[in-house]
């Protein structure tokens, strides 16, 4: 049986294009000013000159480039998809913006019918190419009065079809040629007004850096109405790409995904285009020209390939080297955008050991001495502990700092990380990771007549806390205005949390979890009493016939309440009876005759 070729809905195709290629059918004209480019570009006598005009009820795109013999146009236009003549035709050489002539289908995205009329650099006569949407074209010869001129070049016409008027009327048509043409190295005309520009503004010559500056910002305020913190000019050579960024000057989410205006050789490819920079740029928005990344099939986004890769890596380093040059020439600056994307420079720092050493001498982290960078922070505790939470901070910074203990809060996003990497800037640093337990080491002792005279007090408090799995002790620390805190081993956290999820597990969760428990170590949570603390110390002073075990109670509930620790059903039921319990002792006192 003979092989069959292929049928092509031509209908289906620009469905195809206008539901899941473009998106949006204003694309239709970057596709024409494309081809027109590139066929100045193949003409290859430099300059060159795309005419628009919108009278009469029509589309025209006129350039003077290379234009197409009748044989050209045949293997150009009418096989969709065909692609073997043209690396013999130079269509496919890396310097023009597309493929030629593939573009051409967006027209169909608003109207029935593209008619071309092309005369070649060649030689010959002027040829005329009509497509309609259903699927059928003609080719015929143009006699020289119905030719636009003699010399080279090529008109595409459109005349929209019901309900694209809009899209091919002036106002838009010069918007449309404005926005994606305006850096384009030819002269682009609509109705008769030129709408390109000189060139992309960070490659204009200006007397001075300051007044360069100044253009660059009044472009950023145009074009993302905002002036920016800073300008940094990109370049990334392999790529073929130069550009700027513009810092943002209010802090932004890190999980926003950056969307920058992209050219490719000077044709807008996308003003949202993602994935350019690496994730922790967050805090730039880029405008930048490539002359060697490539486009998607719709030409709206890059392909993600090696180069591409490569440029992300390289636009990475250039921001780098910035921060690098702002920490040594203008620290105040450079603390300025710290307060304004400390996220994005903190994501940087868990990979480069310069972005950690700006991190450590320049960012403020929040410790027990109050803001202060990491730097100084070691200079002054060379012993100094850091939490892994913002809670444990909260519970223990003041009893730290009471005791000289400097203690940082590690509880942010990357604060924790960027600590443990500080070893790797300086082997001799000494910031470890603080056990809750080692600061009733630093708490003084009571002398022994006072700690024996306690001892039937310590024996009830112990009793009244003994099923919360506690132990009391009692100890003389700063500050005075604390009665009881309530500390934890990182061990004993463990124990309570397995504790918790063996009573919310299943039967066989709960067994496997209790094995796992009894291999565990047996340290329990304190409840450290403050002896220095009036009210605590009244409370070791009752007697026998004391409210002992409310009292105790209620100082083991206020500690945990004010340590923002999770509270047991336990724990909850304590503090409802020591609080019952105190008010009935105090409506109800033994001397009233109980």
């Amino acid at each position: 049986m003979a092989d069959q070729a292929f049928q092509v809905d031509l209908r289906g195709v620009v469905d195809l294009l206008s539901r899941h290629l473009y998106a949006s059918p204003r694309v239709y004209l970057r596709e024409l000013l494309q081809n027109a480019v590139d066929a100045i570009t193949a003409r290859g006598e430099g300059g060159g000159r795309v005419v628009i005009e919108t009278g009469g009820g029509a589309l025209r795109v006129h350039d003077d480039g290379v234009g197409l013999t009748a044989d050209e146009v045949h293997t150009l236009l009418a096989t969709i998809g065909r692609s073997s003549k043209r690396d013999e035709l130079g269509f496919a050489r890396h310097d023009f913006l597309g493929q030629f002539g593939i573009g051409l289908l967006s027209g169909f995205l608003v109207a029935d019918e593209i008619e071309v009329v092309s005369r070649s650099a060649k030689g010959g006569d002027a040829v005329r190419w009509t497509g309609r949407s259903e699927g059928s074209y003609r080719v015929e010869p143009v006699t020289e009065d119905q030719a636009r001129r003699d010399g080279p070049g090529t008109t595409v016409t459109l005349r929209p079809r019901p309900g694209s008027a809009e899209l091919l009327s002036a106002p838009v048509v010069a918007e449309l040629a404005r926005t994606y043409g305006s850096l384009l190295p030819i002269e682009l005309v609509v109705d008769g007004v030129t709408v390109t520009d000189e060139g992309p503004p960070w490659r204009a010559s200006h007397p001075d850096p300051g007044a360069r500056r100044r253009a660059l910002e009044r472009y950023c305020e145009g074009l993302y109405g905002f002036t920016p913190f800073d300008v940094v000019d990109l370049e990334v050579a392999e790529a073929g790409l130069t550009g700027v960024a513009f810092v943002l000057p209010e802090p932004v989410s890190p999980s926003a995904r950056g969307a920058h205006r992209v050219y490719l050789k000077r044709m807008l490819l996308a003003e949202s285009v993602q994935g350019l920079l690496p994730e922790w740029a967050f805090f730039v928005r880029c405008v930048v020209d490539a002359g060697e990344l490539r486009p998607t099939a719709s030409r709206e986004a890059l392909f993600e390939d090696e180069l591409l890769e490569s440029a992300r890596q390289g636009l990475g380093e250039v921001l780098r080297q910035w921060l690098v040059r702002l920490a040594e020439t203008d620290p105040p600056r450079l603390r300025a955008f710290l307060r304004l994307h400390q996220l994005g420079v903190k994501a940087m720092a868990l990979h480069d050991d310069d972005m950690l050493r700006i991190v450590d001498r320049w960012m403020e982290f929040e410790t027990s001495a109050g803001p202060v960078t990491l730097h100084e922070f070691r200079r002054r505790h060379p012993d100094g502990r850091f939490t892994g939470s913002v809670e444990e901070f909260r519970r223990l910074s003041a009893v730290a700092g009471a005791q000289g203990v400097g203690l940082v809060n590690g509880g942010y996003v990357h604060d924790t990380e960027i600590i443990e990497r500080l070893p790797d800037l300086d082997p001799d640093v000494r910031l470890t990771r603080l056990d809750a337990s080692e600061l009733a080491t630093t708490f003084g002792l009571l002398d022994p007549a006072a700690e024996l005279a306690l001892r039937p007090f310590l024996a009830a408090a112990q009793r009244a806390v003994e099923r919360l799995g506690c132990e009391v002790v009692v100890r003389d620390f700063d500050p005075a205005s604390l009665p009881a805190l309530y500390l934890t081993s990182r061990d004993a956290q463990f124990r309570e949390e397995l504790s918790r999820a063996r009573e919310e597990a299943g039967e066989l969760w709960a067994d496997v979890l209790g094995a796992v428990g009894a291999s565990a170590g047996v340290e329990r949570p304190q409840l450290v009493l403050n002896y220095r603390n009036p009210l605590t110390r009244r409370v070791t002073a009752l007697g026998v016939d004391g409210p002992v075990e409310p009292a105790v109670q209620a100082l083991y509930g206020q500690a945990l309440l004010l340590g923002h620790h999770p509270l047991r059903p336990a724990d909850t039921a304590v503090l409802n009876r020591s609080f019952i319990g105190l008010l009935e002792w105090a409506t109800h006192p033994p001397e009233a005759g109980q």
